[in-house]
C-alpha cells in the first residue's frame, strides 16, 4: 500500500497544529480536550476514569498498550472508556501479560473509541504545557481527509470546558449499594461525580457498606439511608457550574454528618466553605505528584488528575459560615490547593486520589482517617 493510500488520523488542535499518524481502536472523529499524563503505567485505569470524560490523552510514556486489556481494572462500574481519544507515540505490537484478555486496540474498536499512533508525543506534551490545555480534535479513517481547515473549523465550534456541566453526564441514574467484606461497621452514602470503582473497593475492606446516590441527591433523601458519613466523589467539568451540590455539601455540614472529598469532591467542599475556583493552565495529570501536608509536614507523592483547582494559599487559614477552615495540602509543584478542611475535622478533602488506581499508596491512610472521624462523630453513634 502507498504512502498516499494508507489509512491515517490526525489530531487537530484549536491553536491551529496538527499532528499526523496511523489510526487505530474505532475510525471517525472525536471531540474534547487534549491534555496530557505523565503516568508511565495505568492507562486502562486512565481511560476508564469517568474523571477523564471529553478529553483527549496524550500519554506522554513512550509505549502503550503492552499490558493489553483486561475485565478486572476499569475504574467506571460498567468497564466504559470515557476517553474521548487517545494520543501515543508507540503502539504495542504484542500483549505481554498474563492477566491480558485482550488487545488495547481491540477493545477500543469495540466501545467506538478513536486513537492515533506514531505521532511526536513529546512535541504535543510540550506545546501543550507551554500553551495550555486547548480544544482538540481527533479525525481518522475517511474522516481525516478533510481539508485542514475544515478540521480546524470543526474542532474550534466545540464548547469549552470551561462552564460545563460534566458530572451529570457521568453520574449514576439510580442508587446503588457496595457491601462490606466481613462485619459491616458503618455505611457511608457516596455521591457519584464520576466515582471510581476503586473507592468504594477500599471502603469495603475496611467495613463500610456503600451507598452511592446520583448527583444533586437531596440531604432529605441522604437521612434515609442512615448514614455514618458522606462521601464527595472525583468527577469531570467545572466546579464552577456544580451549584446544586454546593449547596447541598452545605446542608451535609450544617447536619454535622462527617464529611470526606476526594478531587472534585475536593472542589465541591471547597466552594461549599467559600472558596473560588479556577482553570489550570494544562493541569495535573499522573502519579508521581508531590503534595505536602502543611498540618503534619509529611510529604506524599500521589496520583492526580484535574483541570481545575481552589484559590488559596499554602497552609493559608479562612472563616467559613461553619467556623474556621485551613488549606491543609499544596502542591510541591506549583502551590496549587490540594486540599482543605474545617478545623473541627468534621470535613476535610484531597485534591489527589488515595485509592491509587493507578498510582503509588502514600495516600491510602485518608480512608483510615474517614473511619476515625466517623468512630467519633457518626449521628449514629449510641
Amino acid at each position: 500500500m502507498s504512502t498516499s493510500t494508507r489509512p491515517r488520523a490526525v489530531l487537530v488542535l484549536a491553536d491551529g497544529r496538527t499532528f499526523v499518524g496511523r489510526p487505530f481502536g474505532a475510525r471517525g472523529t472525536s471531540l474534547g480536550e487534549a491534555v496530557f499524563t505523565t503516568a508511565m503505567t495505568g492507562y486502562q485505569e486512565t481511560m476508564t476514569d469517568p474523571s477523564y470524560h471529553r478529553q483527549i490523552v496524550v500519554a506522554a510514556a513512550p509505549q502503550i498498550g503492552n499490558t493489553g486489556w483486561n475485565d478486572e481494572d476499569s475504574e467506571s462500574v460498567s468497564g466504559k472508556i470515557w476517553v474521548a481519544g487517545l494520543a501515543v507515540r508507540d503502539l504495542s505490537k504484542r500483549v505481554s501479560n498474563w492477566r491480558a484478555e485482550r488487545t488495547l486496540a481491540e477493545e477500543m474498536e469495540k466501545q467506538g473509541v478513536i486513537g492515533i499512533e506514531g505521532v511526536d508525543t513529546r512535541t504535543i506534551v510540550r506545546h501543550l504545557r507551554n500553551f495550555g490545555s486547548v480544544a482538540a480534535g481527533l479525525f481518522s479513517g475517511e474522516d481525516a481527509d478533510q481539508p485542514v481547515e475544515k478540521l480546524i473549523e470543526i474542532v474550534r465550534a466545540q464548547p469549552s470546558m470551561a462552564g460545563l456541566d460534566l458530572a451529570a453526564e457521568v453520574s449514576t441514574d439510580e442508587p446503588y449499594t457496595i457491601p462490606a467484606e466481613g462485619e459491616k461497621k458503618y455505611t457511608v452514602v457516596a455521591y457519584d461525580m464520576g466515582i471510581k470503582s476503586a473507592t468504594p473497593r477500599h471502603f469495603a475492606q475496611r467495613g463500610i457498606e456503600t451507598v452511592v446516590v446520583p448527583a444533586g441527591t437531596s440531604l432529605e433523601k441522604v437521612r434515609e439511608y442512615q448514614p455514618d458519613g458522606v462521601f464527595i466523589s472525583n468527577g469531570p467539568g467545572d466546579p464552577g457550574t456544580a451549584d446544586e451540590m454546593v449547596a447541598v455539601t452545605r446542608d451535609i455540614i450544617e447536619e454535622k454528618i462527617p464529611l470526606f472529598g476526594i478531587c472534585f469532591g475536593n472542589q465541591i467542599l471547597g466552594r461549599a466553605l467559600g472558596l473560588d475556583t479556577y482553570k489550570l493552565k494544562f493541569g495535573h495529570r499522573g502519579i508521581n505528584v508531590p503534595v505536602i501536608n502543611h498540618v503534619t509536614g509529611k510529604i506524599d507523592i500521589t496520583s492526580q488528575n484535574h483541570g481545575f483547582a481552589l484559590s488559596g494559599k499554602p497552609g493559608e487559614q479562612f472563616d467559613t459560615d461553619f467556623g474556621p477552615a485551613t488549606v491543609t495540602h499544596s502542591c510541591l509543584n506549583d502551590d496549587c490547593v490540594e486540599g482543605v478542611a474545617l478545623d473541627s475535622g468534621l470535613a476535610y478533602s484531597v485534591q489527589y486520589h488515595p485509592e491509587s488506581a493507578a498510582g503509588p499508596h502514600d495516600a491510602n491512610p485518608l480512608f483510615d482517617q474517614f473511619i476515625d472521624l466517623m468512630s467519633n462523630h457518626s449521628p449514629n453513634a449510641k
